[in-house]
Parts: structure tokens; C-alpha cells; sequence
């Protein structure tokens, strides 16, 4: 056998592609060694043709039944087994244990619906039609065999849930926000979850019906400036820096803590980190991180040590987060330790030896010695659990018709609690990223590993189901970033480009199947983000399984390059005109993105970046045309895009033109309202611009004060209201 063959042999049962589509359109190959490392960090024997083919025979091998069988609502319920011609039908008999812990039982003889051993295929039988949608457990005995075999057996509604005032055809808006980004009078240099109700209570009486979120995963509280939220530490817990400080229980009742955020020195660093343009991650967690343990140590001598009612909500709360909250409350408690010894530790990768995973005996010994220490942290991570629920308790409350839409990242960094903690979900040797395209030619390596879809199908898919479940509480509607990636993910081996990566694909019907089956118990409705390279295949498969799809409108072009209507737009959408990866309105529309990209030197080459200040006026001419041509171009507004500047007539026409459209949900931005230039993230930088650091130009008392801005957020009700008509 030659040696391509088994490599393309192998890669095919281990769903790795070798060819794909490129952003040009035209076939692209992957490299052998690609495929090969790649094999490898999934655990194949790559030494040679033999070693390899071994090796895949024995990780392929079929067991008598899978391990989880996910069926959605109406589907016959078939289940394979294989087994050897010689097995007796009359030797097997079945039984089901429903979640809720009903049973069913029965022969396998009378249930069997086809045979295909003859021909090396399996023995099919099948179950009732009419199980209960939830996770159920089958056990499949068989004489002269002391265990049973068991599966996971998942049944799930067809589509994802939606609102009912989605359902009845309501077009819905609200803003999108970065939390960090909010200014108040009374936050502590940041955007906090305090600062998030009084924007829900402010956008809810404008006529909005959500606000949605950057992701709130857990970063580094040791090591602050690590702030991308793409790049949590966990995606399973909460940023504790978004705690509302002041508003938590025990600080009315600390004089410590009062004492010193009273004192004046303390005030005044307050005040410097307001009005700071940009975020002092490093300022806010010392101010934080100073007072939140005062706290704790009220909330132990109050509550804990009198076993109050309060310690018992906060000792559930422990219990439901079980190993996973260890994890996460370890993690911070030594790195807080060791970054205070030195402040070059970042994460684990440089964590003496003995503190390098969890299971270690030091790391061990450090949880028992320091309970307190660790105890902090899952204190912490109630009370930032408690305030984000209040914030959409009042959403709901206020009668808007979502409340907040979280946002779930595409994966970890691969220095944080979640891959310190790993026991094999994910693949340490690979990271996440995108193939070369027109703004990116090099690819993007975004240094996250995957998750390893053949343990995901090995374990029930529990990793998947609980990083749902954690991001689905207390919030009204989730957006799946990058959800291209429950199909196929950019596969890069460690330490290499972007350019040398290859596309794995996942159990896309199984994992979006799960998502509307905890969709429907979070009453959580879901927005997938599918922008970039989209592979037919899947949009039609997301807009089955009643995934919101993502439409922005600068990118939403016909054949002849004109810009789509949005009355046009999939109703099962959320439409946009900008997203936190892009310029602002006026920035892109004066360019300011390629003239900083220019000078950052994203653009090495002169010749591509005229072209791209040709096609952007280009672009700007379609857009004024086309909103003139619906009717939305106000008096006034001139029609020769090269002498036209963004202001607000402008900006708002524009918003007003996509509100017009069919898309369910629109999401704006208060950047836009407020007029402002500057990007909070330009894709591609690290050091060269201060990505995730920029806040509003206002504070939120002060927004709703404008009478532009309570002009536009009552135009926007008035005109999706008629859309919805």
C-alpha cells in the first residue's frame, strides 16, 4: 500500500480534509506533514504505513453499541449493534432508563428492523418513537454476560427555542456592547455588571428588547492585561472583574472595606481609573482584588460560620459547580500566589513544575493548605454568577422580550484553568485559527486548542453539553462565535502558521441537535456567527436547527456588487452594520481602519492598500445609492460619496435602513450613536493598538441625555415595528 493511501486512508476516519475551498474559490491542498502531526495530537501511531493503519484499526474498532445515540424528535429510534453472525438474536434483551427515571424493557428479537451482518454491517432494532426529549441511559444485556452494555441515548427537539414574540413575527432590536467599554459615575474604571442593569432598565424604556455581550468568560485575574475576552481562561465561569463592587451584600456591612475605599487616596485612584479613555485592567484588578477579600471574610463570619441562609445559597452553588469550580478557584488562588512572587507568570506554561496541572500532589496539598485562599475564588464567582442573573432577572422584569445575549467564545487559552485541568477533551497540540483569506493572507492562528471530537463521542458529548449549560444561565439568547466551527474547525499543529493548517470536521447534526435540546430548557434562544468563509453545506443545516444567522451589512453584497436590500435579509437572522472586529460607522466610513492599518503596518504592500481605498469608496457610493434608493437618505445629504462625511444624519439613516429590513433581531452600537472613531479591536494586532481597552466617549448617565441618541433609540421602535407588520 503506498504511503499516500494510508495517509488518506487514516485521515478520512479521522475526518481530517486534504484539500478544501480557499476564500479565492479555488481547490487548496494540505500538506502530508500537516496531516500527519495532526494525526498524531489526536493520538495515532504516525511512525510509519503499519504503525499508522494499527493504530486506526484499534481506535476505530466499533464496540457492540456506540456510546451515545442522539435522535431528534419524529426520527425512527434505531439502534446498531455490532455484532459477529453467529450472535443470537434471542440472547439480548433491552432497557431504558428515561432521565426523569421512568423504565422501559423489552426483547430485542421483537424490535429488530434490519439485519446487515451477512454483509458486515450491523444488526439494527428499534425503540419507541414517543421517548421524552432528555439524556436517557440504554442498557443492552445479554445471557452469559455479567455487565450490560450501556449507551447514552439523547433525544431532542428538532430546532432550537425561540421567544414567543419572536415566534409571532416581532422585530426585535437592542445594542451590543463591550461590558468594559460602559462609563459610569460609580463603577471602578470598568464596565460592571452594575453598570449592565442600568443600561437594560435605560435601552428597555427606549423600546429595546436586549442587550447583548462581549463574552464574560473568566480571564486571569493574577494577570489582568491578558484581556482579550476571545481568549478566556475558562468558558465554563465568569470574569470576576465585572463584579459591581459596592453593590455586593457584605460591603454595607464591612467597616474595613468602607474604610478604605472611603479613604482619599483610594477615592482619587477611583476617579484617575474613570476617567481614563482606556481600561487599566492592571489599576481595576488592584483596586478590586484589595477590597473583594474584606468581603469574603464578612461573608465567613456573618454567614459561613453561623451556616446562614446565605452561606447555604453560596454552599449550593459550590456543589452544583463541583470540579470544574475547584478547577477554575485553584487556578486563580496560585496564580494570584505566584504572580505576586513574580509578576512575569502568565500562566501555567510557567508555573514551577510541581503546579503545572491539577492533579499534581503540590497543586493537591496547596488546595488543602490554602482553603481559604481557594475559597475566595468560588465566593467570587457566585457573587459575579448572582449579579449577571440579576441583570437579566430585571431585563425580564422591564417586559423585553430576550434581556441580554451572551456570547460563547470559540475556545481556551492554552495557558488558563480550563487546559490545566484537561483530562483529554482537549488537544493540546493543535490550535484553532482560519485559512488564508482576502484581509488575512497569512491565516490567523488564534492559539486555542480544540476540542476532540472523537472524545467529545466518546463521553456523551458531556464537555459540550456543560459548556451549554454555563452560558445559557441567565441570559435570554446565546451567540455562538464562529458556529462554522461545530462543522469544521481550521486545525493548526503546534508552533506552526496559519498556512499550514487543515480542516477537521465535528458531529455537526449531533452537536446542534444538543444545542436546541438545552436551548429549549434555558429558554435560550441562539445566534449563530457565521461570517468568513461559509461552506454551503452548513447554512442550510443552521437554518434547520433554527439558528439565528448573523448578517452585516457591509458584507451582505449581490452578483453585481451592490448591497443587498435588507428587507432581503434571512428573517432568521440578527442583522448589523458593525461588529467589535470592524471600524466604527465614521471610522469606516473616513477609512480610519486603513489609514491606522497603514500605519501599523498591517499593509506592507502600497499597490493592495490603494486598492483598498479605491474599492472603499466604491463600497461607500453602493451604500449611499442604495439607502437613497429605500428612501432613507434624509435632506440635505449629498449623493457623491467622496464628499459626503459620516455625521448623524448619516449614521442614522443607515441604521434606519437595515431596522427597515427582515431580520428578527438588529443589533447597533452605542459607538455609533455617540459618533466615535476609534476600533475597540483591529483583528491581526497584539502590541500594536490596545485592543479590548477603549471605553465610550460618555458616560451612561450622560448618553441618555442626548437628544440624538433618544431620538434614533425611538425612531429604531417606530420603524421595526412597522417591519414587523
Amino acid at each position: 500500500m503506498t504511503e499516500q493511501t494510508a495517509l488518506k486512508q487514516v485521515a478520512e476516519m479521522a475526518r481530517i480534509a486534504d484539500s478544501y475551498i480557499s476564500a479565492w474559490g479555488s481547490p487548496a491542498k494540505v500538506e502530508d506533514e500537516t496531516i500527519l502531526r495532526l494525526l498524531a495530537s489526536l493520538g495515532y501511531d504516525t511512525t510509519n504505513d503499519e504503525t499508522l493503519l494499527k493504530s486506526a484499526e484499534k481506535k476505530h474498532k466499533k464496540e457492540v453499541i456506540e456510546p451515545v445515540l442522539v435522535v431528534k424528535d419524529e426520527d425512527a429510534v434505531e439502534v446498531e449493534l455490532h455484532l459477529g453472525v453467529s450472535a443470537r438474536e434471542s440472547d439480548f434483551s433491552w432497557r431504558l432508563e428515561t432521565e426523569l427515571g421512568e423504565v422501559l424493557e423489552g426483547y430485542l428479537q421483537s424490535q429488530i428492523v434490519r439485519d446487515e451482518r451477512a454483509e458486515g454491517g450491523p444488526l439494527v432494532f428499534s425503540l419507541p418513537v414517543d421517548l421524552p426529549w432528555g439524556y436517557h441511559k440504554l442498557y443492552l444485556e445479554r445471557k452469559r454476560r455479567k455487565a450490560p452494555y450501556e449507551m447514552t441515548l439523547i433525544r431532542t427537539p428538532r430546532a432550537c427555542f425561540k421567544q414567543s414574540a419572536i415566534d409571532q413575527g416581532k422585530k426585535l432590536w437592542g445594542p451590543s456592547v463591550q461590558l468594559y467599554t460602559l462609563r459610569t459615575q460609580h463603577n471602578w474604571g470598568i464596565g460592571d455588571f452594575g453598570d449592565l442593569k442600568q443600561l437594560v432598565a435605560d435601552i428597555a424604556a427606549r423600546g429595546g428588547d436586549f442587550v447583548g455581550l462581549n463574552p464574560i468568560h473568566s480571564l486571569f485575574p493574577a494577570n489582568p492585561e491578558g484581556a482579550s475576552p476571545y481568549s478566556p481562561s475558562s468558558r465554563r465561569w465568569l470574569n470576576i472583574l465585572y463584579i459591581d463592587v459596592s453593590s455586593v451584600a457584605e460591603f454595607a456591612l464591612s467597616a474595613d472595606a468602607q474604610q478604605m475605599v472611603g479613604s482619599s487616596d483610594f477615592q482619587a485612584r477611583l476617579q484617575k481609573a474613570r476617567d481614563s479613555h482606556w481600561v487599566n485592567y492592571t489599576e481595576v484588578a488592584d483596586l478590586k482584588m484589595s477590597v473583594l477579600p474584606l468581603l469574603f471574610e464578612e461573608f465567613k463570619s456573618r454567614h459561613l460560620d453561623k451556616q446562614s441562609e446565605r452561606a447555604r445559597l453560596f454552599l449550593d452553588f459550590v456543589e452544583e459547580g463541583g470540579e470544574s469550580l475547584l478547577h477554575q478557584a485553584a487556578f486563580d488562588a496560585i496564580h494570584a500566589e505566584l504572580h505576586a512572587e513574580d509578576s512575569s507568570v502568565w500562566g501555567w506554561p510557567v508555573f514551577p513544575e510541581k503546579y503545572r496541572r491539577f492533579e499534581n500532589g503540590a497543586t493537591q496539598k496547596f488546595i488543602a493548605d490554602n482553603r481559604d485562599k481557594v475559597q475566595l475564588y468560588m465566593y467570587l464567582q457566585w457573587i459575579a454568577d448572582v449579579q449577571i442573573n440579576e441583570a437579566q432577572a430585571l431585563a425580564e422584569e422591564k417586559g423585553m422580550a430576550v434581556g441580554l445575549y451572551r456570547d460563547l467564545a470559540v475556545g481556551v487559552a492554552d495557558s488558563g484553568s480550563e487546559t490545566w485541568a484537561d483530562n483529554g477533551n482537549l488537544v493540546m497540540d493543535a490550535s484553532i485559527g482560519a485559512p488564508p483569506d482576502i484581509l488575512g493572507p497569512l491565516g490567523q492562528n488564534w492559539g486555542l486548542p480544540p476540542l476532540n471530537p472523537q472524545v467529545l463521542q466518546a463521553t456523551s458529548y458531556d464537555a459540550y453539553i456543560k459548556l451549554l449549560r454555563a452560558n445559557m444561565k441567565h441570559c435570554g439568547s446565546l451567540r455562538i462565535d464562529h458556529v462554522l466551527g461545530l462543522l469544521r474547525l481550521w486545525w493548526i499543529p503546534k508552533g506552526e502558521n496559519a498556512t499550514k493548517g487543515a480542516y477537521i470536521y465535528y458531529p455537526v447534526e449531533d452537536m446542534l441537535a444538543i444545542l436546541a435540546l438545552e436551548s429549549h430548557r434555558h429558554q435560550c434562544s441562539v445566534i449563530g456567527e457565521d461570517l468568513g468563509t461559509v461552506p454551503d453545506e452548513i447554512v442550510e443545516i443552521l437554518r434547520e436547527a433554527g439558528v439565528h444567522s448573523y448578517k452585516v451589512f457591509f458584507f451582505e453584497t449581490a452578483e453585481d456588487g451592490g448591497f443587498i436590500s435588507p428587507a432581503h435579509y434571512a428573517d432568521q437572522s440578527m442583522s448589523a452594520l458593525c461588529t467589535h472586529d470592524m471600524p466604527t460607522l465614521r471610522g469606516f466610513w473616513h477609512c480610519d481602519d486603513l489609514k491606522m492599518g497603514s500605519e501599523i503596518g498591517l499593509y506592507p504592500d502600497k499597490e493592495q492598500l490603494e486598492g483598498l481605498f479605491d474599492d472603499r469608496l466604491e463600497c461607500k457610493q453602493g451604500i449611499l445609492d442604495s439607502v437613497a434608493w429605500h428612501g432613507y437618505l434624509p435632506e440635505g445629504v449629498g449623493r457623491d460619496a467622496s464628499l459626503v462625511p459620516m455625521d448623524a444624519y448619516l449614521s442614522e439613516a443607515l441604521q434606519l435602513h437595515v431596522a427597515a429590513g427582515a431580520s428578527t433581531l438588529l443589533s447597533v452600537q452605542l459607538e455609533d450613536w455617540l459618533e466615535m472613531d476609534k476600533p475597540v479591536n483591529i483583528p491581526g494586532t497584539v502590541n500594536e493598538y490596545p485592543n479590548w481597552r477603549r471605553k465610550l466617549s460618555m458616560n451612561l448617565e450622560e448618553i441618555f441625555t442626548q437628544e440624538g441618541v433618544n431620538r434614533i433609540a425611538k425612531r429604531l421602535t417606530e420603524v421595526r415595528a412597522n417591519a414587523s407588520k
